[in-house]
């Protein structure tokens, strides 16, 4: 159960986040490979598929894919030091490193070269890793299975008369209608100027660390 209201930086950023990954991996799907950036479930299918069928190449750029991810999450831990939300962290250093990641992604992906996949990659295993839970709710921005799992087993307790942290599932459906707005703006996005999407959420990242920057100074 949250103990009290959450926050407006959590909310606002959760939202934002989300919906900058929704437009990376909308990206993703659309360009270069058709894989998803954001999330790693899909990708490692895809390595098994190509290892079953022999098809080496393929299988090198999803392994590549996955490892950046996982250098993300391990970078921000790192950084941060701490999995649970909290005013006061280095959420600022992990975003300015997300957007010049990004922009890097976007230059390698403009000029056909697939190793901009690894760095938007590892931009979202950053993003990913900087908070894992808050208040007892898990609070993820680049993927949404386990939210949609959780909504859907707090509609089924309410269902059978099982009282609900209305707060919590709240704030889940704000992350999830993030992520999907965000996969609309970033198809919209890609279908007319193409891998130079990718220079929204860049430069979102990098606002977003600045303003956390002074957001921080401010509260001191």
């Amino acid at each position: 159960m949250f103990s009290k209201p959450t926050p407006l930086w959590i909310v606002l950023g959760g939202f934002g986040l989300a919906c900058m990954a929704g437009g990376i991996n909308a990206v993703g799907f659309l360009g270069m490979h058709h894989q998803a950036i954001s999330h790693m479930s899909g990708t490692l299918t895809v390595l098994s598929n190509e290892l079953a069928a022999g098809r080496f190449s393929l299988a090198v750029y999803a392994v590549a894919v996955v490892v950046s991810f996982f250098i993300g999450s391990v970078l921000s831990a790192a950084i941060i030091r701490e999995s649970a939300l909290k005013l006061g962290r280095r959420y600022g250093v992990v975003l300015v490193i997300e957007s010049a990641l990004l922009f890097a992604a976007c230059r390698m992906l403009m000029t056909g070269n697939y190793a901009g996949d690894c760095l938007a990659a590892m931009a979202c295993g950053l993003q990913n890793a900087m908070a894992t839970h808050y208040s007892g709710a898990v609070i993820r921005t680049t993927h949404m299975t386990g939210i949609i799992t959780d909504v859907g087993i707090a509609v089924g307790l309410r269902l059978r008369g099982v009282a609900i942290d209305g707060q919590r599932v709240r704030l889940l459906l704000l992350l999830l209608a993030g992520f999907f707005c965000g996969g609309i703006l970033g198809s919209l996005g890609y279908t007319h100027i193409g891998f130079a999407t990718l220079l929204i959420p860049a430069s979102l990242a990098g606002l977003a660390g600045v303003g956390y920057f002074c957001f921080r100074h401010w509260n001191r």
